[in-house]
């Protein structure tokens, strides 16, 4: 990416000390990472930190209070939006961010193009799902994504409220509703690198979020 703008990357973080050196080592030049601990007891913030990443603490438990904590702390024109269990791969974050950078869209959000074992199929089901009931508010989406970019002003704008599981589907709503360009772009999404997704991991952690998603549609 020519002549990017620095890129800010919120990474919500809850005991994930077994993938954050890899996720960390991985992350391109640009790109700075912003580790936000939301309680962790496994040492989280402590690896994060001495890998590199800007570390800050957010003792509201909830995905969508870490993530805007992380928000508040970015101080990059364009920022991005992560899961930290190794999921997802950082080198891919300059396709998500480079459309926004250049003014092609103002919001990205990737489409996760699923491994085998990745992405159980009950989570897969209610993702699509979502993402059907959404189009008629934001346009033919295919994904709900964690990994996403915007620009940090305008975002912060948007006022998003959520702060559980909700805060993803209500960024793309209150984006479609301020007329922002919503695209999406395919990303690699391959299995977590130890333990269990506390949101796909479960039926019961699916439902829990879908639940979340479901209020920030009303």
């Amino acid at each position: 990416m020519s002549e990017q703008p620095k890129v800010d990357v919120v990474l919500p973080v809850l005991d994930e000390a077994e993938a954050i050196p890899h996720v960390l080592a991985a992350f391109p030049a640009g790109f700075r990472p912003i580790v936000v601990d939301n309680g962790s007891i496994d040492g989280s913030a402590e690896i994060a930190r001495a890998h590199g990443a800007l570390v800050v603490a957010e003792p509201q438990r909830g995905f969508g209070a870490a993530c805007f904590a992380g928000l508040r702390a970015a101080s990059g024109d364009v920022v991005c939006f992560m899961d930290c269990d190794g999921s997802l791969d950082p080198r891919e974050l300059s396709r998500v961010a480079e459309p926004v950078a250049a003014g092609a869209a103002d919001l990205v959000l990737g489409t996760r193009e699923a491994e085998p074992g990745a992405w159980p199929l009950h989570a897969r089901l209610a993702n699509r799902t979502l993402a059907l009931m959404v189009r008629r508010r934001a346009g033919r989406l295919t994904d709900i994504g964690p990994m996403r970019a915007a620009r940090r002003e305008a975002l912060i704008a948007l006022g998003l409220r959520d702060r559980r599981f909700g805060w993803p589907l209500e960024m793309v709503l209150r984006a479609a509703e301020a007329g922002w360009r919503i695209d999406e772009v395919p990303v690699s999404y391959r299995p977590r690198q130890g333990g269990r997704s506390k949101v796909t991991g479960t039926v019961r952690g699916t439902l829990r979020t879908t639940g979340d998603m479901l209020k920030a549609m009303r």
